[in-house]
């Protein structure tokens, strides 16, 4: 009997380990800070190496710039200033991040998602009409709002989600995001941008589209 009991506990052991070490998107702290550094020497994996507790300064923890507006002058009319891992070491383990996002009148942040992270936005600035597309479990619902200056509003982590300016004057909005380095897939350039391309007919077929359609996108959006 014990046996059997055993059996079936051990399956259910496995189940827990699994779902909390996919609760954990980012590496938990087992101490003060964990600087990140580079490691030439080193193997990579998931998060960084630690820089040595004793060399690590106050240079490791900051960033300055967030004040400066980012270039908007491209196809989407839109800027995302990074403040991830990679400009503060200090951030390593620490599961966040943050982006000034400057839009130009009707510019955009076009749908996209974040892989290892969910949003919280603050707009500063102007008038954004923003949403987010549930899955396809969720029937793939929309939730939308209008932000003005000082409103806020949650993307849950692999949504996919835009931002647009329907204003006449730039805009500004920061976010925080629960990872040190959330990632970002910008839907259009994944999907008609790969590299090599996905093949045309596979993309028609799945968007309906004349398969000329997708071989212009492919131009347009491939590397």
């Amino acid at each position: 009997m014990r046996f059997f009991q055993a059996l079936i506990l051990i399956p259910i052991a496995i189940l827990a380990l699994v779902i909390s070490f996919a609760e954990a998107y980012d590496p938990s702290p087992l101490q003060d800070f964990c600087v990140a550094i580079d490691d030439l020497n080193g193997v990579f994996v998931n998060g960084r190496f630690c820089k040595d507790p004793m060399r690590v300064n106050a240079e490791d923890f900051f960033f300055s710039g967030l004040n400066v507006p980012g270039n908007t002058s491209n196809q989407v009319g839109s800027n995302v200033t990074t403040v991830n891992v990679d400009q503060i070491p200090g951030l390593n383990t620490m599961g966040i991040s943050l982006v000034r996002i400057d839009y130009a009148p009707h510019g955009q942040n076009p749908p996209h998602t974040h892989p290892r992270g969910s949003e919280i936005l603050v707009l500063i600035k102007g008038t954004l009409y923003v949403g987010f597309v549930s899955s396809n479990q969720d029937n793939n619902r929309l939730f939308a709002k209008v932000l003005h200056p000082g409103d806020v509003f949650v993307f849950p982590i692999g949504m996919i989600h835009f931002q647009v300016n329907i204003g006449k004057v730039p805009a500004v909005a920061f976010a925080g995001l629960s990872s040190q380095n959330a990632g970002v897939i910008t839907i259009a350039n994944a999907v008609f941008g790969s590299n090599p391309p996905i093949y045309p007919e596979v993309l028609a077929r799945a968007f309906q589209l004349d398969e000329n359609i997708v071989k212009e996108l492919q131009a347009k959006f491939g590397p």
